[in-house]
């Protein structure tokens, strides 16, 4: 609910007034009784209530917000791993073809983009 600022234009009373927006605005003063209690303009006020989100929560040591988690991807494939990325291929030999093992795919199994 909002906190409004309440001034008697009569006697200066003034009074901070915890209201609903739709409660209608007070017109009377509680200090005089004379009908001059006028809402004024001010900085909005509001209160703080429960558990909530603060700036100093989930804060690392260095001050700063820390980064979310990765989120991992949807299972719609029935838990099958993603393809590896293919690994690099060796340097050609002074040639300009592959030599030894990773041309026979002892190394990496013939499973990779170099075969």
């Amino acid at each position: 609910m909002p906190i409004y600022a309440y001034r008697c234009a009569a006697c200066g009373h003034s009074r901070d007034v915890l209201q609903k927006i739709s409660d209608p605005v007070l017109t009377v003063c509680p200090a005089c009784g004379v009908d001059q209690f006028q809402k004024q303009v001010t900085a909005a006020g509001f209160q703080l209530k429960g558990s909530g989100w603060y700036a100093t929560d989930f804060r690392n040591g260095g001050g700063t917000a820390a980064p979310a988690p990765a989120a991992a991807p949807a299972g719609g494939d029935g838990g099958a791993a993603a393809p590896a990325a293919p690994a690099a291929s060796p340097a050609p030999a002074a040639g300009g073809t592959s030599t030894g093992a990773a041309a026979s795919g002892a190394s990496c199994g013939g499973g990779c983009a170099c075969h």
